[in-house]
């Protein structure tokens, strides 16, 4: 009898789904070391790749919305993210960019209306970052923050990005096709290019079900929403980025596979409609 036992549950631990993991503790492992390749080739004019995987050149109409973030942590390190531009004085982003659970900002510089990241466009500094009160660092859930900065005047390269309304409140966007942004690198391989420039990318939203059959279900809550394009996604630098469709953002960029942003896993998003109500209390 304790064979069978014994055999049964060798049986059932074969069949258990061997879920992806994901990518934690973001600054020391992605942000700080992409921060420093980023400035590197920006100040040697090695302007020859891309980052966003799959992606092309933008331009600034393409998304005067997108925020480049340098973050000043408080090790003293300088680390790199996406956000996007809400109104005039508030941007959104990914709450592990102020925090990831192990290194916290101390205060950010915002860049709107720049190709590049550490020179040109209009920049703003803060110390004031709201992050969602149910963010966890340990998983991720509700990677959501706000930021507050000084006034910033709209032109036509710097414009914020809308929020979804009315029926789109209960829209999971299942199949639509997403833009983002960002400055993050092209692939897993650090011998490539080092083209800082912004670049975008369009994406295809997937179901969460589908999702789930990559990560685990204790990662793709409700309140995610996740995307899968063959070699195409963000990479390291991207996080807190806006998936935008139709001129509203629906997902801000939280988290890839440890194994990589180019080996053809889901993207995983906070799905921007689960916050709408807090995020407008923050405006």
């Amino acid at each position: 009898m304790k064979w069978i036992i014994f055999v049964c549950l060798f049986a059932l631990a074969l069949s258990k789904p061997a879920y992806e993991p994901i990518n934690l503790f973001y600054h020391e492992r992605v942000g700080i070391p992409k921060a420093a390749a980023i400035k590197r080739s920006e100040e040697s004019s090695d302007f020859s790749g891309s980052r966003i995987v799959g992606g092309t050149p933008a331009t600034l109409s393409d998304s005067p919305w997108f925020a480049g973030l340098i973050l000043y942590m408080r090790s003293g390190a300088t680390s790199v993210c996406g956000s996007s531009l809400l109104s005039n004085t508030r941007i959104l982003t990914a709450a592990h960019c102020w925090w990831d659970g192990r290194s916290a900002a101390r205060e950010a510089v915002i860049v709107l209306g720049s190709l590049t990241l550490f020179t040109g466009g209009v920049r703003r500094g803060t110390a004031f970052a709201e992050m969602y009160p149910g963010y966890d660092p340990r998983t991720l859930h509700n990677d959501i923050a706000v930021l507050s900065i000084g006034f910033i005047g709209f032109n036509n390269d710097i414009r914020p990005i809308g929020l979804p309304s009315g029926p789109d409140l209960d829209n999971d966007f299942f199949g639509a096709v997403a833009q983002i942004s960002g400055y993050g690198r092209h692939g897993d391989l650090y011998g490539l290019p080092t083209d800082q420039r912004l670049h975008v990318v369009n994406l295809t939203v997937i179901a969460n079900e589908y999702c789930q059959v990559f990560f685990a279900p204790s990662v793709v809550v409700p309140s995610r929403l996740c995307t899968l394009d063959t070699r195409r996604g963000t990479c390291g630098g991207d996080d807190g980025g806006a998936l935008v469709t139709r001129n509203m953002v629906i997902g801000v960029a939280s988290f890839t596979s440890v194994a990589g942003c180019d080996r053809n896993f889901p993207v995983g998003f906070s799905r921007v409609t689960s916050f709408v109500s807090w995020i407008n209390a923050q405006l």
